[in-house]
């Protein structure tokens, strides 16, 4: 809202406070108790009037711009204070408050040509109060407007990569944009955060599957590494097998007890396997202890 037009729709309560006890003891004396003429009786009653007009209030947050005669006469407030009835006037009351404004950019072109939408937040304030009044007409769009065309501006000078990971960082270049170009009206920047970034849906799509393709080719080095790390670990136990036999012997029964721990487990040994590690007679003794086992277990049930 303009601040001008905010002002004008102000009405001062003790102003029409002191408006009325002018008028009701004027019109008592003169009515009522007829000690007054009719010309004191109009005198008091303009010269009320103007008193009471001339009593104006500006909150704790604000300042009002005194205009004399049309120029520019000084600030006032907050609190109680008084202009010149006709002469003065209250042109603006200014709220020096934190402002927040929202803005966007919609389908912007990024540096590397992708249309994005981007939505932004400023936090501002009115610092210097007489410059916001005399340099610019309207502050509050000026400020919106050059908050949306710096963002233009830094998304077109970015790739879609930096705007994604480096938001921090563009909000920052932002807000120094903003800065240099409001505090000649005596506005400053506070702080600046992008609060999302919008791109469109195949590109996303599109973006998924790279960051999946690249997790399953992840996924494919760390196995192919992990069969290297094992290749190099057998590697290194071939060499203890091939000069003791008996160990390569006792890891073989080793293979055989694992496998049988379960009733009914089937193993399949590789006939190679059982010539190199000389496990034939044990495997036969396993499988007929396992036989017995089942067939003491069947008696036992019936």
């Amino acid at each position: 809202m303009d601040e001008s037009i905010e002002s004008k729709k102000y009405v001062n309560p003790i102003s029409l406070s002191v408006l009325a006890v002018i008028l009701a003891v004027d019109f008592l004396f003169y009515y009522y108790l007829e000690i007054l003429p009719k010309s004191a009786f109009i005198l008091i009653l303009i010269i009320g009037t103007l008193f009471s007009f001339s009593i104006q209030i500006a909150k704790q947050w604000e300042k009002a711009v005194i205009l004399r005669m049309g120029k520019y006469a000084g600030l006032r407030g907050p609190g109680l204070f008084f202009i010149i009835p006709i002469v003065d006037r209250i042109d603006k009351l200014i709220d020096q408050r934190v402002r927040v404004t929202d803005f966007n950019a919609e389908e912007t072109l990024t540096k590397d040509t992708v249309p994005v939408n981007v939505d932004a937040v400023a936090y501002w304030t009115v610092w210097d109060v007489e410059k916001a009044a005399l340099e610019v007409q309207d502050y509050i769009t000026a400020v919106t407007y050059i908050a949306q065309t710096g963002l233009r501006d830094i998304i077109g000078k970015h790739e879609l990569a930096d705007l994604l990971h480096n938001r921090g960082e563009i909000a920052e270049a932002l807000q120094s944009l903003l800065d240099e170009h409001t505090n000649p009206w005596g506005v400053t920047c506070q702080h600046v955060a992008i609060k999302d970034i919008v791109i469109p849906a195949s590109l996303s799509n599109a973006m998924s599957k790279q960051a999946q393709a690249e997790r399953e080719r992840q996924a494919r080095i760390i196995l192919g590494t992990a069969e290297t790390e094992i290749a190099e670990k057998f590697a290194k136990a071939s060499e203890h097998y091939v000069k003791n036999p008996t160990a390569l012997q006792l890891r073989g029964m080793n293979m055989l007890f694992e496998g049988l721990k379960e009733k009914g487990s089937l193993i399949i040994v590789p006939s190679t396997a059982l010539e190199s590690m000389n496990i034939g007679a044990v495997t036969g003794l396993a499988s007929i202890a396992q036989n017995r086992l089942i067939n003491a277990e069947n008696e036992n049930s019936e």
